[in-house]
Protein backbone atom coordinates (compact mmCIF):
# COMPACT_ATOMS: atom_id res chain seq x y z
CA UNK A 1 0.00 0.00 0.00
CA UNK A 2 1.50 3.49 -0.94
CA UNK A 3 1.86 6.29 1.91
CA UNK A 4 0.24 9.39 1.25
CA UNK A 5 3.22 11.83 1.87
CA UNK A 6 0.57 14.54 3.00
CA UNK A 7 -2.62 14.17 4.79
CA UNK A 8 -5.26 16.36 6.48
CA UNK A 9 -7.74 14.97 9.47
CA UNK A 10 -10.94 16.85 9.97
CA UNK A 11 -8.65 20.07 10.20
CA UNK A 12 -10.61 23.55 11.59
CA UNK A 13 -9.21 26.63 11.91
CA UNK A 14 -9.96 30.37 13.25
CA UNK A 15 -9.14 33.79 12.85
CA UNK A 16 -10.70 35.26 16.87
CA UNK A 17 -14.03 34.23 15.90
CA UNK A 18 -14.15 33.69 12.38
CA UNK A 19 -14.11 29.75 11.49
CA UNK A 20 -12.39 29.81 8.40
CA UNK A 21 -11.40 26.30 7.87
CA UNK A 22 -14.25 23.48 8.95
CA UNK A 23 -13.50 19.63 9.09
CA UNK A 24 -10.84 19.51 5.99
CA UNK A 25 -9.51 16.43 5.48
CA UNK A 26 -8.30 15.34 2.29
CA UNK A 27 -4.68 12.79 1.00
CA UNK A 28 -2.39 13.36 -1.55
CA UNK A 29 -0.89 10.66 -3.54
CA UNK A 30 2.75 10.65 -4.55
CA UNK A 31 3.25 12.16 -7.84
CA UNK A 32 0.19 13.67 -7.75
CA UNK A 33 -0.32 17.00 -8.31
CA UNK A 34 -4.08 18.35 -6.61
CA UNK A 35 -4.96 22.08 -6.84
CA UNK A 36 -7.09 23.61 -4.23
CA UNK A 37 -9.77 25.92 -6.22
CA UNK A 38 -12.45 28.47 -4.87
CA UNK A 39 -12.42 32.12 -4.51
CA UNK A 40 -11.06 34.97 -2.57
CA UNK A 41 -11.92 34.48 1.24
CA UNK A 42 -12.70 30.60 0.60
CA UNK A 43 -9.83 29.60 3.18
CA UNK A 44 -6.97 28.43 0.07
CA UNK A 45 -3.89 30.06 1.37
CA UNK A 46 -5.06 29.51 5.26
CA UNK A 47 -5.03 25.53 4.43
CA UNK A 48 -1.74 26.42 2.57
CA UNK A 49 -0.05 27.52 5.56
CA UNK A 50 -1.55 24.57 8.01
CA UNK A 51 0.21 21.73 5.80
CA UNK A 52 3.66 23.56 6.69
CA UNK A 53 2.92 24.66 10.47
CA UNK A 54 3.24 28.33 9.39
CA UNK A 55 -0.49 27.77 10.81
CA UNK A 56 -1.55 25.51 13.39
CA UNK A 57 -5.15 23.77 13.76
CA UNK A 58 -7.67 24.49 15.89
CA UNK A 59 -9.12 21.19 15.81
CA UNK A 60 -7.65 18.29 13.61
CA UNK A 61 -4.46 17.46 12.31
CA UNK A 62 -1.78 17.52 9.06
CA UNK A 63 0.08 14.38 9.03
CA UNK A 64 3.34 14.17 6.92
CA UNK A 65 4.55 10.60 6.04
CA UNK A 66 2.46 9.58 8.83
CA UNK A 67 4.08 11.96 11.33
CA UNK A 68 1.72 14.96 13.10
CA UNK A 69 3.29 17.67 11.91
CA UNK A 70 2.63 19.22 15.75
CA UNK A 71 5.31 17.24 16.95
CA UNK A 72 7.96 17.94 14.70
CA UNK A 73 10.03 20.88 14.19
CA UNK A 74 10.45 23.10 11.44
CA UNK A 75 13.67 22.29 9.91
CA UNK A 76 12.30 18.39 9.97
CA UNK A 77 9.38 19.58 8.21
CA UNK A 78 11.21 21.43 5.75
CA UNK A 79 13.41 18.95 4.52
CA UNK A 80 10.19 17.39 3.28
CA UNK A 81 7.63 19.90 2.45
CA UNK A 82 8.89 22.79 0.18
CA UNK A 83 6.78 26.09 -0.23
CA UNK A 84 6.82 28.32 -3.13
CA UNK A 85 4.65 31.71 -1.81
CA UNK A 86 2.42 34.23 -3.69
CA UNK A 87 4.50 37.18 -3.48
CA UNK A 88 8.50 36.93 -4.77
CA UNK A 89 9.89 40.26 -4.15
CA UNK A 90 13.29 39.98 -2.53
CA UNK A 91 14.23 43.10 -1.26
CA UNK A 92 18.45 42.37 -0.92
CA UNK A 93 20.73 41.90 -3.82
CA UNK A 94 21.60 38.81 -3.43
CA UNK A 95 22.53 36.12 -6.69
CA UNK A 96 20.09 33.33 -8.12
CA UNK A 97 22.56 30.83 -6.80
CA UNK A 98 22.94 32.38 -3.17
CA UNK A 99 19.10 32.07 -3.51
CA UNK A 100 18.99 28.75 -4.69
CA UNK A 101 21.57 27.29 -1.77
CA UNK A 102 19.23 29.07 0.80
CA UNK A 103 17.31 25.78 -0.47
CA UNK A 104 19.89 23.66 1.24
CA UNK A 105 19.86 25.49 4.98
CA UNK A 106 17.95 22.39 6.67
CA UNK A 107 20.00 20.14 5.90
CA UNK A 108 23.06 22.20 7.06
CA UNK A 109 24.93 22.34 10.36
CA UNK A 110 25.46 25.71 12.09
CA UNK A 111 28.18 27.81 11.02
CA UNK A 112 29.01 25.17 8.00
CA UNK A 113 29.20 26.05 4.23
CA UNK A 114 27.84 24.02 1.70
CA UNK A 115 29.54 20.60 0.99
CA UNK A 116 30.09 18.97 -2.53
CA UNK A 117 26.64 16.97 -2.43
CA UNK A 118 25.03 20.58 -1.50
CA UNK A 119 26.70 22.11 -4.52
CA UNK A 120 25.20 19.27 -6.64
CA UNK A 121 21.74 19.36 -5.77
CA UNK A 122 22.44 23.31 -6.35
CA UNK A 123 23.30 22.77 -9.56
CA UNK A 124 20.73 20.36 -10.55
CA UNK A 125 17.65 21.99 -8.78
CA UNK A 126 18.92 25.86 -11.16
CA UNK A 127 19.14 23.41 -13.94
CA UNK A 128 15.68 21.63 -13.71
CA UNK A 129 13.93 25.10 -13.18
CA UNK A 130 16.41 27.00 -16.10
CA UNK A 131 17.76 29.26 -14.11
CA UNK A 132 21.45 28.08 -14.38
CA UNK A 133 22.48 30.39 -17.26
CA UNK A 134 21.31 33.47 -14.84
CA UNK A 135 23.30 32.06 -11.53
CA UNK A 136 25.55 35.16 -11.04
CA UNK A 137 22.53 37.64 -11.63
CA UNK A 138 20.61 39.64 -9.36
CA UNK A 139 17.13 38.37 -8.28
CA UNK A 140 16.08 42.14 -7.53
CA UNK A 141 17.09 43.09 -11.38
CA UNK A 142 15.16 39.62 -12.86
CA UNK A 143 11.73 39.95 -14.31
CA UNK A 144 8.81 38.20 -12.42
CA UNK A 145 8.96 35.15 -14.11
CA UNK A 146 12.59 34.91 -13.62
CA UNK A 147 12.47 35.52 -9.88
CA UNK A 148 9.83 32.85 -10.05
CA UNK A 149 12.13 29.99 -11.79
CA UNK A 150 14.24 30.81 -8.80
CA UNK A 151 12.27 30.28 -6.49
CA UNK A 152 10.97 27.40 -7.45
CA UNK A 153 14.51 26.35 -7.97
CA UNK A 154 15.10 26.92 -4.10
CA UNK A 155 12.27 24.87 -3.40
CA UNK A 156 14.01 21.96 -5.69
CA UNK A 157 17.19 22.37 -3.81
CA UNK A 158 15.47 21.05 -0.27
CA UNK A 159 14.60 18.28 -2.15
CA UNK A 160 11.28 18.00 -1.16
CA UNK A 161 8.39 14.92 -1.77
CA UNK A 162 5.73 18.02 -1.74
CA UNK A 163 6.24 20.89 -3.16
CA UNK A 164 3.73 23.67 -2.08
CA UNK A 165 2.63 26.02 -3.86
CA UNK A 166 0.38 29.84 -3.55
CA UNK A 167 -0.94 31.40 -6.73
CA UNK A 168 2.46 30.53 -8.52
CA UNK A 169 1.39 32.20 -11.84
CA UNK A 170 0.06 35.43 -10.36
CA UNK A 171 1.41 38.53 -12.49
CA UNK A 172 2.94 36.37 -14.49
CA UNK A 173 2.01 36.90 -18.54
CA UNK A 174 0.35 33.80 -20.20
CA UNK A 175 3.18 32.40 -21.76
CA UNK A 176 5.15 32.62 -18.31
CA UNK A 177 1.69 30.95 -16.38
CA UNK A 178 2.18 28.07 -19.21
CA UNK A 179 6.24 27.88 -18.46
CA UNK A 180 5.92 28.12 -14.69
CA UNK A 181 3.47 25.44 -14.43
CA UNK A 182 4.47 22.50 -17.79
CA UNK A 183 7.63 22.81 -15.11
CA UNK A 184 5.90 21.70 -12.35
CA UNK A 185 3.55 19.29 -13.85
CA UNK A 186 6.61 17.52 -16.02
CA UNK A 187 8.63 17.00 -12.09
CA UNK A 188 6.12 15.33 -11.06
CA UNK A 189 5.78 13.13 -13.27
CA UNK A 190 9.55 12.61 -13.65
CA UNK A 191 10.64 12.85 -10.10
CA UNK A 192 7.36 11.39 -8.04
CA UNK A 193 7.29 15.22 -6.30
CA UNK A 194 3.53 15.86 -4.95
CA UNK A 195 2.52 19.02 -5.50
CA UNK A 196 -0.11 21.13 -4.13
CA UNK A 197 -1.49 24.44 -6.13
CA UNK A 198 -3.52 27.23 -4.59
CA UNK A 199 -5.59 29.05 -7.07
CA UNK A 200 -8.81 30.90 -8.20
CA UNK A 201 -7.19 30.63 -11.81
CA UNK A 202 -10.11 27.82 -13.30
CA UNK A 203 -8.46 27.32 -16.59
CA UNK A 204 -4.83 26.66 -15.28
CA UNK A 205 -6.53 24.11 -13.00
CA UNK A 206 -8.23 22.34 -14.97
CA UNK A 207 -5.54 22.00 -17.30
CA UNK A 208 -2.61 20.75 -14.71
CA UNK A 209 -4.50 19.09 -12.36
CA UNK A 210 -4.50 15.99 -11.48
CA UNK A 211 -6.82 15.85 -8.90
CA UNK A 212 -8.82 19.38 -7.74
CA UNK A 213 -10.49 20.15 -4.14
CA UNK A 214 -13.00 22.79 -4.34
CA UNK A 215 -13.48 24.78 -1.28
CA UNK A 216 -16.66 26.83 -0.40
CA UNK A 217 -16.92 28.70 2.56
CA UNK A 218 -14.38 26.91 4.12
CA UNK A 219 -15.53 23.36 3.85
CA UNK A 220 -14.99 20.93 0.94
CA UNK A 221 -17.62 21.49 -1.54
CA UNK A 222 -16.74 18.62 -3.99
CA UNK A 223 -13.21 17.19 -4.67
CA UNK A 224 -12.04 14.45 -7.87
CA UNK A 225 -10.95 14.98 -11.53
CA UNK A 226 -10.89 17.95 -13.16
CA UNK A 227 -14.32 17.21 -14.65
CA UNK A 228 -16.33 15.62 -12.13
CA UNK A 229 -15.22 18.46 -9.68
CA UNK A 230 -15.76 21.61 -12.60
CA UNK A 231 -19.01 21.10 -13.47
CA UNK A 232 -21.14 24.02 -14.80
CA UNK A 233 -23.49 23.78 -11.29
CA UNK A 234 -20.51 23.40 -9.11
CA UNK A 235 -18.89 26.65 -10.30
CA UNK A 236 -22.03 28.71 -10.68
CA UNK A 237 -22.60 28.26 -6.83
CA UNK A 238 -18.97 28.60 -5.83
CA UNK A 239 -17.60 31.19 -8.80
CA UNK A 240 -21.31 32.68 -9.55
CA UNK A 241 -20.11 32.27 -13.07
CA UNK A 242 -21.32 30.35 -16.51
CA UNK A 243 -18.86 28.51 -17.19
CA UNK A 244 -17.96 24.68 -19.19
CA UNK A 245 -15.54 22.49 -18.74
CA UNK A 246 -14.57 21.64 -22.25
CA UNK A 247 -11.29 19.88 -24.61
CA UNK A 248 -9.14 22.71 -26.82
CA UNK A 249 -8.66 20.91 -30.26
CA UNK A 250 -5.16 19.47 -28.64
CA UNK A 251 -7.27 17.63 -25.98
CA UNK A 252 -6.28 19.25 -23.15
CA UNK A 253 -9.22 20.28 -20.66
CA UNK A 254 -9.95 23.91 -20.11
CA UNK A 255 -12.76 26.12 -18.73
CA UNK A 256 -14.90 28.77 -21.34
CA UNK A 257 -16.25 31.15 -19.56
CA UNK A 258 -19.50 33.54 -20.32
CA UNK A 259 -19.64 35.62 -17.74
CA UNK A 260 -21.43 36.17 -14.62
CA UNK A 261 -24.57 34.30 -13.64
CA UNK A 262 -27.62 36.73 -13.77
CA UNK A 263 -29.77 36.31 -10.86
Amino acid sequence: MVTSPLETRSLEYSYGEKDVLDGVSFELRPGEVLGILGPNGCGKTTLLRNLNKNLRPKVGCVLLDDADLEGMQKKDIAKKVATVPQTNEIGFAFTVREIVEMGRMPFQEAFRGNSSEDERIVDEAMEQAGVSCMADRYINTMSGGERQRTIIARALAQTPKVLLMDEPTLHLDISMQFEILDLVHRLSRESGLSVVIVSHDLPMVARYCDTIILLHDGRIFASGSPDEVLTTENMRTVFNVDARYERDERGNPTIRLYGACRD
